[in-house]
């Protein structure tokens, strides 16, 4: 059952399921065609196309300046596009006022009214619009309900936490049922632990109504933690989309593997290739890594070969597996994290390595110690080859 807007009532449930992006049969939710947006000679948004499909909470990543936010202000109406079209549910909205799209937006500063009970906060969109009284009553409690707040209904902002504060404005923009909720930053002013807690709070909330969310956010784990989709985006325009994994796994550039987590990349020069496979010699080393790849480089070609430091093997003992890249070298630093430990090792050739190891076994005692003589390893599934 679906209301007016066609956003999915709450407990239907309705977010994305499956990968409708990859069935051509689906149209998109959301499309931006060809958008930009120029503040003179400076294009903050240069020219990028996308789709997003009902149901997604979808992220655009990107470090500051890069344009997502001004992206995020096109979709809502509150910065007109220099060039191109926004279209929602196949109706182009690009010159419809704010106030007049299926869109709701949820500001990083939260911008509750202090003056304003909490239900009050809540309730005020729907009292510009003159909704009846018992109408208004109702569709309050059930947004309390929603984000488990209906014990502070009659508390004012100035006595909520930063936590209960998010929760207040995230009501205030859902109780209009939009079809697609726009969220700035939505977690960046929360401390880590109940930052964490409300990424699955958001997720399930979602679940629930079934809105298309488009969040906007600088924080990969976040991004990582929340999105269907993932849009990388830098200098004003998507470097990489796909989904958290595809991004991570196999980051198509340079740019976005040091961007999207912690990675190692050694310069190498490819040695051989087939439609599968790669061969790659290590600059300064006559170490060799054979990874999966299919852009079949000429031999002689320069590329870059990453490797995430969780993917690397640490060992005293030289590793007798078949298909792996064996290097050596010397911990330099080392950090215990509890659960894992981070190791800095300087190989023969005088790289700095980063290996990233789960603590699995319960022990007071360091298991390596600084200055230790290791052997580092990996699978060649484990290697991507990165363009520049």
């Amino acid at each position: 059952m679906t209301d007016p807007t066609g956003a999915k009532t709450p407990g239907q449930g309705g977010a994305c399921s499956g990968t409708p992006w990859k069935d051509p049969g689906q149209h998109p939710f959301i499309e931006l065609q060809s958008l930009s947006k120029r503040f003179g000679d400076f294009a903050a948004v240069d020219d990028v196309s996308l789709k997003i499909y009902r149901g997604e909470l979808f992220t655009i990543l990107g470090g500051s300046g890069c344009g997502k936010s001004t992206l995020l202000r096109m979709l809502a109406g509150f910065e007109q596009p220099s060039a191109g079209r926004i279209l929602i549910d196949g109706v182009d909205i690009t010159d419809t006022p704010p106030y007049e799209r299926p869109v709701n937006m949820m500001f990083q500063s939260y911008a509750v009214f202090p003056h304003m009970t909490v239900e009050q906060n809540i309730a005020y969109g729907l009292k510009k619009e003159k909704l009846p009284k018992s109408q208004i009553a109702e569709r309050v409690a059930e947004m309390l309900q929603l984000v488990q707040l209906p014990q502070l209904a009659k508390r004012k902002p100035g006595q909520l936490s930063g936590g209960q504060s998010q929760r207040v404005a995230l009501a205030r923009a859902l109780i209009k049922r939009p079809k697609v909720l726009l969220l700035d930053e939505p977690l960046a002013a929360l401390d880590k632990k109940l930052r964490e807690e409300t990424q699955f709070e958001l997720m399930n909330l979602q679940d629930q109504l079934g809105i298309t969310f488009v969040v906007v956010t600088h924080d990969q784990e976040e991004a990582m933690t929340l999105a269907t989709r993932i849009a990388v985006m830098d200098a004003g325009k998507f470097v990489q989309i796909g989904t958290p994994s595809e991004v991570y796994e196999f980051p198509a550039s340079r740019f976005i593997a040091n961007f999207f987590g912690q990675i190692n990349v050694f310069d190498a020069t490819v040695v051989a290739s087939d439609d599968h496979f790669l061969t790659a010699r290590l600059d300064d080393s006559n170490t060799e890594i054979r990874t999966r790849d299919h852009q079949r480089l000429a031999p002689g070609t320069r590329c870059s070969i990453g490797v995430r430091p969780e993917k690397l093997l640490i060992s005293t003992e030289a590793p007798a597996q078949d298909g792996y890249t064996v290097t050596r070298g010397v911990v330099e630093d080392l950090a215990y994290y509890g659960n894992r430990s981070l190791y800095r090792v300087r190989s023969q050739n005088g790289r700095m390595i980063q290996v990233s190891a789960q603590n699995y076994q319960r022990s007071s005692e360091l298991l390596l110690e600084w200055d230790d003589e290791v052997f580092l390893s990996w699978h060649s599934e484990c290697s991507v080859v990165l363009s520049q």
